[in-house]
């Protein structure tokens, strides 16, 4: 038996109309302002929200190798807690998933453990050491596409012969871009006057930009598609901006954490380590204008969990990443469409329909016939993050305390409710 979300206000054609939504065989069967009730179980949302489901395409979920960190069922429950019905996983496991043989433990633990729909990444590199290709043509019929996150690809010509190979099975590479030669030691925060006022080495903005740089001119050399990870710097949105101006198939993501907080707001503390690194005022407002200009195509969480002893040891000492999907949405919509700053309608496209178009997954869009992947999201729902409510293993966070004003009531991945929060108090 299906069942109908009755009276909520709908996301269709980029506004919202009040419509019922009825599921049946974990699809959508009919939208109209008015169902019949009878032989469905109804479950009553007037003055909620019913949007595609959230995809994110760079996460962590640290399974195989990792698991004291995160599994596939505690991540997709945090997932699902956000109200993700699709994440992308990224490669930098135990085993490195670089053929066939060594996607499979991760493969299997999908199938066996995911609330939602994981769509993993294949290496690019053997190993992710940057020395030879991964076994691409192998693995790409598995992999949403090939990334060595975490790392960056040194060599340019490494970088050209996987962008030769991603192009030739239409599969983008989704790059980390970090050149390891203009890293200081021990560098973990933006090397701006925050760094220099506090006596920490700093992460300048050119590690990341001159990479950026240089596989644009890959692009525009092979043709390949290409996704930049987690961009942070002013100037990485410029490149970006004039490669799209230009036709390249150039693509990129930023994080929330990113179009919120800049090195300002750092605390000696773990959780607000994170690479890159949150950097100054004046790139998370470069940032906010390339989402608002089109530049920037998705926001990604980059969820990256680690243990409460790895993120113990303030900034200079802890782990690099932070945990985000459960947080992602009541922030930017408390600090960006609250604010006025960035239209829902545009946050709903960075989140849900644009990275799914990118990398051509199913979903982002609400329609009779399609697959009932859907968020319910409450706009007046006051209440306090708490990590230690989190469904990761993971609870560094730079928003532990904030006071957000909206919830994920509930999340719905393959016609089945994967969670749901309707009745959630203060806290």
């Amino acid at each position: 038996m299906g069942f109908l979300l009755a009276r909520g206000s709908v996301f269709l054609n980029g506004g919202f109309q009040t419509a019922d939504v009825a599921v049946e065989n974990g699809r959508i069967v009919s939208i109209s302002p008015s169902l019949p009730r009878e032989n469905r179980s109804v479950i009553e949302i007037q003055d909620l929200l019913i949007v595609p489901g959230f995809v994110d395409v760079h996460v962590h979920l640290r399974e195989p190798g990792f698991s004291y960190k995160e599994t596939f069922a505690s991540g997709t429950a945090a997932a699902a807690a956000g109200g993700y019905t699709a994440v992308c996983p990224m490669p930098n496991l135990k085993p490195v998933p670089d053929s066939c043989e060594t996607l499979k433990p991760e493969l299997d633990a999908i199938a066996r453990d995911a609330k939602i729909h994981v769509y993993p990444y294949g290496a690019i590199t053997a190993g992710e050491q940057g020395q030879f290709l991964s076994d691409m043509a192998e693995m790409a019929p598995h992999v949403a596409g090939f990334s060595d996150d975490g790392r960056g690809v040194q060599s340019d010509e490494m970088m050209r012969a996987a962008m030769k190979a991603a192009k030739a099975l239409d599969k983008p590479i989704v790059a980390h871009c970090e050149v390891n030669a203009l890293l200081k030691p021990g560098g973990c925060i933006h090397d701006g006057t925050w760094a220099k006022a506090h006596g920490f080495p700093g992460i300048s903005s050119e590690s990341e930009w001159r990479q950026v740089e240089r596989d644009i001119g890959l692009v525009r050399e092979t043709g390949c598609p290409y996704h930049v990870c987690h961009i942070s710097a002013k100037e990485s949105v410029a490149l970006i901006r004039r490669a799209k101006a230009e036709g390249l198939p150039v693509t990129c993501e930023t994080g929330p954490h990113y179009l919120v907080l800049c090195d300002e707001d750092l605390q000696d503390e773990g959780r607000f380590k994170m690479n890159p690194p949150l950097r100054s005022a004046a790139d998370r407002d470069a940032l906010l204008e390339g989402l608002l200009d089109g530049t920037i195509d998705c926001i990604a969480t980059d969820h990256a969990p680690h243990s409460a002893e790895e993120k113990s040891k303030g900034l200079q000492g802890s782990a690099f990443g932070i945990v985000g999907l459960e947080t992602a949405f009541s922030i930017l919509y408390t600090q960006l469409v609250q604010t006025g700053i960035v239209p829902l309608e545009l946050l709903l496209d960075r989140l849900c329909v644009r990275p799914r178009k990118i990398f051509g997954l199913p979903g982002g869009k609400i329609a009779e016939g399609a697959p009932a992947d859907l968020t319910v999201l409450d706009l007046n729902r006051p209440h306090t993050i708490n990590s230690r409510n989190f469904n990761s293993m993971g609870r560094a966070t730079p928003f532990d305390g904030w006071m957000v004003s909206a919830a994920v009531a509930a999340t719905i991945c393959n016609g089945k409710l994967v969670y749901t929060d309707f009745q959630r108090e203060d806290t």
